[in-house]
């Protein structure tokens, strides 16, 4: 399983640290879906749903599909090999696997057992020939296919058919602890094995599918996508009769939801949580998830290019005020985060944000004056051979509140060690291709979601090579990084492969990679009666088991 992108932070404002009316956040992996049993559940109706911006590309793999938005319809649509549960732990999922294990430790060998009758929409069974296809593409370093993320895949150096048509077996040419996030979702050979069908097969549209849902509409008039059961479906039906996602900005989300016209939306807000908590016929779920806020910085241009400026600005940057403001009117507090790993509530946890992550702003005076960027006087903007220390924090429109006080904020404590932001706010449906992957800013922020794995963070923090930047959207990266969270991803034991995550991190503090900010909580408000839904702790959500109550 790959690592989930939301490009665009959801929020509203200001707040105090000290403030012991809030409680903790719950437990790592707490949930909160109003669990009920399928058969307790009436059978048909609606379900409506937000969604950030229009899908232009279906294909999660894809640098342009790694977002939130398309994780979820991909695991409605095509084959979850394994399912988390709420404390993150995978299972196979019985619609597609008999079994999955590793059959031999050298090499590393995982043996696939298919289910026999889970079918492709084009008639033809899972097989070997589709987990080939998804290595090549993303493992087989052929630049062609444009990935979002290699790991693990790149540590294969087999695929071939077992001991019959149902069975699959996967060689590692090294180990990978990970393996079972792979193959998540499976794709289809027919539409993945060229590099034309990976980059374009997928645009607006799923050509080949293997799940309880199918496409049923794209309007583009309606900014909607609608979807409904597939007849093929070989396992139970589902509840739903209909899954509707719509198209709406944060603020037009929540007053859809006041309005009756979507089923839930996002609560973790000061907004949104005073205007939900007492709404009628609604509830307020909330959970604890993987789930991080930073600021990314753009190393391959400008004045970021110098590591040592990159590190002025983590130490400008007040990073306990920022949470402050995330944590305005919720119920639960907002703690600032010192791991790019793991959560602060998660087994593993270790701050090693010291001293980067330190506020400091006469330290990071200090780094600009010796960077060359001398200050003209008190308030004035910093010069270098006659050039203004300039940057632009690049906004998405889709962007609430919340992410315009943040970015306000860090223009703010910026300028006060003479550093100019220019904050600027470009189409939702262009921030992700024209901005974020193109690096075409200076500083953007935005969140990573669902990375349980630890090895699905490799593509973030990776150097980029042979034209693919990955995840890492600010180029920033190294050597030393990326040996670290190779013996890391290649670790079986627990203790030691924590270690290792522990010095990578430590390291991309030093690198100055990005400023990274606070965890972000899960609150969503959902119309009464929706039962497994809501908040699923560090699972996924089984929409196939999604319903109305009776």
């Amino acid at each position: 399983m790959c690592s989930l992108t939301a490009l665009t932070v959801v929020g509203c404002s200001g707040s105090s640290h000290s403030d012991t009316s809030r409680r903790a956040l719950p437990t790592y992996g707490t949930y909160d879906i109003n669990a009920r049993p399928p058969s307790s559940l009436r059978s048909g109706g609606t379900l409506t749903l937000p969604l950030a911006q229009m899908i232009t590309q279906f294909n999660f793999d894809h640098v342009d599909g790694a977002l939130d938005d398309v994780w979820r319809v991909d695991s409605m649509t095509e084959p979850r090999l394994f399912a988390r549960d709420v404390k993150g732990v995978p299972h196979a999922v019985p619609a597609y696997l008999v079994s999955a294990s590793v059959t031999s430790d050298s090499p590393q060998v995982v043996t696939y057992r298919l289910n026999p009758k889970a079918r492709w929409s084009d008639g033809r069974a899972l097989g070997w020939r589709d987990f080939a296809a998804q290595w090549h593409a993303l493992g087989g370093g052929d630049a062609r296919y444009l990935v979002a993320d290699t790991s693990g895949y790149d540590r294969i150096g087999d695929v071939r058919q077992g001991a019959g048509a149902h069975e699959v077996r996967v060689t590692f040419k090294q180990p990978y602890a990970d393996w079972r996030r792979l193959f998540t979702p499976l794709f289809p050979a027919a539409a993945y094995d060229t590099p034309g069908r990976f980059n374009s097969g997928w645009q607006g549209r799923l050509p080949i599918t293997a799940g309880p849902f199918r496409l049923d509409s794209v309007d583009q008039t309606a900014q909607t996508l609608t979807f409904v059961p597939d007849s093929r479906w070989w396992g139970s039906r589902p509840r739903l009769d209909r899954i509707v996602f719509r198209v709406l900005d944060a603020d037009a989300a929540l007053q859809a939801f006041q309005n009756g016209e979507v089923d839930a939306v996002n609560a973790a807000t000061s907004e949104a949580y005073t205007q939900l908590k007492n709404a009628r016929d609604s509830e307020i779920r909330i959970g604890s998830a993987w789930d991080e806020v930073h600021i990314t910085l753009n190393g391959a241009g400008g004045p970021l290019v110098d590591r040592s400026v990159r590190n002025a600005l983590q130490r400008a940057v007040d990073r306990a005020s920022l949470a402050d403001v995330a944590a305005q009117g919720l119920p639960v507090k907002v703690p600032l985060l010192g791991n790019h790993f793991f959560m602060t509530n998660q087994p593993g946890y270790t701050d090693n944000s010291r001293p980067y992550g330190t506020y400091d702003p006469k330290a990071a005076e200090r780094a600009l004056d010796a960077a060359g960027w001398k200050s003209p006087g008190p308030g004035r903007t910093r010069v270098r051979n006659g050039r203004s220390l300039t940057l632009r924090f690049v906004l998405s429109e889709g962007t609430n509140r919340l992410g315009e006080d943040l970015a306000q904020l860090v223009q703010h404590m910026l300028a006060q060690v003479g550093v100019r932001v220019d904050i600027q706010q470009v189409p939702a449906s262009a921030y992700g291709p024209q901005y974020l992957e193109k690096g075409n800013f200076d500083l953007v922020i935005f969140r990573f979601t669902g990375l349980t794995y630890p090895s699905s963070a490799y593509a973030i923090y990776r150097r980029p090579e042979a034209g693919q930047t990955y995840q890492n959207y600010g180029r920033v990266g190294s050597a030393v990084v990326d040996r670290l969270l190779g013996q890391a991803s290649g670790t079986l034991d627990e203790r030691t492969a924590q270690r290792l995550y522990d010095r990578a991190d430590a390291e991309i503090w030093r690198l100055g990679h990005d400023i990274e900010l606070y965890q972000r909580p899960q609150i969503i408000a959902v119309r009464k009666g929706l039962a497994n839904y809501g908040v699923p702790g560090l699972g996924d959500v089984d929409f196939s088991l999604v319903g109305w109550e009776k």
